[in-house]
């Protein structure tokens, strides 16, 4: 397995870009890349939960793999590429592709339709996709509010090496603090353990993290840096707060539906993403235009990402 220094860092999980009809629009690619790189971003997390991945086809990856592959190194970015889903067999050729592409890592979550039934299930799962790059590092996804699929990931970490010769961690994105904890202490040296929970990005760092995978890093990097500054400094009062403002600016876009509203907030900042797929709903103007004026108050002109150069008045000015 080719070597992979541990993701300690902000990891940004990346939304997938559709046009205003709901199409894929690959083209949008270059331009996430480029925003992410100028806001301090170095590795993307692609066709995550974030990037929709239960409402994009196999081949709808396949093609924003591609544009990742050319983009990417322009801008000194690393991809992870997710390769889950409900069909293994659609797992196994993304994460060939994704080998093929020399992307930095692959990622899969849990079949959540037909579910594995035991954790040695899951591992055959995982052990059935990750074959497929065997030179790439391979990261279970665990995440099960939305997958359904909830097993001791200490125990995973024990159990799953000798049948995935090229694992390196988990995706963390499991609000337990215990199991991740004991997850940590299973993992030592050998496995890393990014944590995906950004309103709690805090207490993971208390618990022991050392990096982190979100989609909020799309818009909100600098608030991120500065709270683990803050705490790595030891000032646990203002790494509070900033999680406190973390917290409020995630309420504030969950109100009207965190991805929809996630990916116009993304339009706004000169990043044209487009809306999010059906079952997923869409925020209006009126409802746009009430959260550009709750960022202000939460003082996102400090903490967000910097806008495209034609978009950074309309931000200030909203």
């Amino acid at each position: 397995m080719k070597f992979q220094p541990p993701f300690h860092e902000l990891v940004t999980a990346t939304h997938t870009p559709f046009h205003p009809d709901g199409s894929l629009a690959p083209e949008v690619v270059p331009t996430q890349a480029r925003f992410l790189a100028a806001n301090g971003i170095r590795t993307v997390f692609i066709t995550g939960s974030t990037g929709e991945s239960h409402s994009v086809t196999c081949e709808e990856k396949l093609m924003i793999y591609d544009a990742w592959a050319k983009a990417a190194p322009t801008h000194g970015l690393s991809v992870i590429a997710h390769v889950g889903g409900n069909c293994i067999e659609d797992c196994r050729r993304l994460a060939k592709r994704a080998g093929e592409l020399d992307f930095t890592a692959i990622s899969a979550l849990a079949p959540s339709y037909y579910k594995p039934g035991s954790l040695k299930s899951l591992i055959d799962c995982c052990a059935a996709i990750a074959v497929e790059a065997p030179g790439t590092p391979f990261y279970y996804y665990d995440i099960p509010a939305l997958t359904g699929v909830n097993f001791a990931m200490e125990e995973f970490l024990r159990q799953a090496p000798v049948r995935i010769p090229n694992l390196a961690g988990i995706k963390f994105t499991n609000p337990d603090l215990v199991s991740y904890r004991r997850s940590l202490d299973a993992a030592g040296n050998r496995f890393d353990l990014p944590w995906g929970v950004d309103e709690t990005l805090l207490a993971a760092l208390a618990t022991g993290a050392r990096g982190g995978v979100g989609s909020t890093y799309n818009w909100a990097p600098k608030l991120y840096f500065d709270l683990i500054c803050a705490f790595r400094d030891g000032n646990m009062a203002e790494a509070s707060r900033l999680q406190s403002v973390s917290i409020a600016m995630i309420d504030a876009i969950a109100a009207t539906g965190f991805l929809g509203t996630a990916k116009a907030l993304m339009t706004h900042l000169g990043v044209p993403v487009g809306p999010a797929r059906l079952p997923l709903g869409n925020p209006d103007e009126s409802q746009m235009d009430a959260l550009l004026v709750r960022l202000k108050e939460l003082g996102f002109e400090s903490w967000g990402a910097k806008a495209t150069v034609e978009k950074t008045a309309e931000l200030v000015q909203a």
